[in-house]
């Protein structure tokens, strides 16, 4: 039986009716960091976009963290997603409250009743994420850096197998860029978290080499970062 938080055999995205990538088949295993690499346009956030429900899966086979996405219907896209941490390159914090707060709201919206327990996480999150005592500070309070920590704990909040990330440094300088990764590999090696990460970075693929498929012509292929030309 296969340990893999993500395969996918022979599956076709489509967006709008249009094929964007055919015949894709991989797969990633818990503890593993894979790049998604390619050009605008190349299929990336379609693919990430089946792989967390927003895109069905009509073509091919694929399973995420236990469910299988031929089969998955609009009532369990809200569960599949407690089991996922997803984020994104604008940072879709809550401006209105803080970080606590922030992070409250999360839990309180996927079942966590217990007001100390919901605490005790947010404070293991926020120190994975080198924010500890950052919990009362509003989010333009904090740097862009910060913002994406704050997103990235609270991926984290329900222990998630596999975080999906969709260019999660696009917005950051090139040092920050860097401590973003360094920190989603720390996830990677210390929690079991698996991680797949759409990026056009390629200075940060270097720095941090690791498995990688790249979006090209329609098609999926495997490849390691070492390879990718400077």
């Amino acid at each position: 039986m296969s340990t893999s938080v993500l395969s996918l055999q022979q599956a076709n995205i489509y967006q709008d009716n249009v094929l964007v990538l055919g015949n894709v088949t991989f797969s990633v295993q818990p503890s593993e960091l894979v790049y998604l690499i390619g050009k605008t346009g190349s299929g990336k956030s379609s693919l990430l976009k089946v792989l967390y429900g927003d895109l069905p899966l009509t073509e091919g086979s694929g399973q995420v963290v236990g469910y299988d996405l031929r089969q998955l219907k609009r009532s369990h896209i809200p569960y599949l997603r407690r089991r996922l941490g997803i984020v994104f390159q604008d940072f879709e914090l809550l401006t209105d409250r803080t970080v606590e707060d922030n992070l409250q709201f999360v839990l309180k919206a996927t079942g966590w009743s217990d007001q100390r327990q919901r605490s005790m996480r947010i404070a293991e999150v926020l120190e994975m994420v080198g924010l500890t005592g950052k919990g009362y500070k509003m989010p333009h309070q904090l740097s862009a850096g910060e913002q994406q920590r704050v997103v990235i704990a609270r991926a984290l909040l329900n222990r998630p197998e596999l975080i999906l990330a969709d260019e999660p440094t696009g917005n950051l300088d090139p040092e920050t860029s860097e401590e973003i990764i360094r920190l989603l590999t720390e996830i990677c090696r210390t929690s079991q978290t698996a991680v797949l990460l759409a990026t056009h970075d390629y200075i940060v693929l270097k720095k941090f080499p690791s498995r990688l498929l790249r979006c090209v012509d329609g098609r999926v292929l495997a490849g390691h970062a070492a390879e990718v030309a400077s």
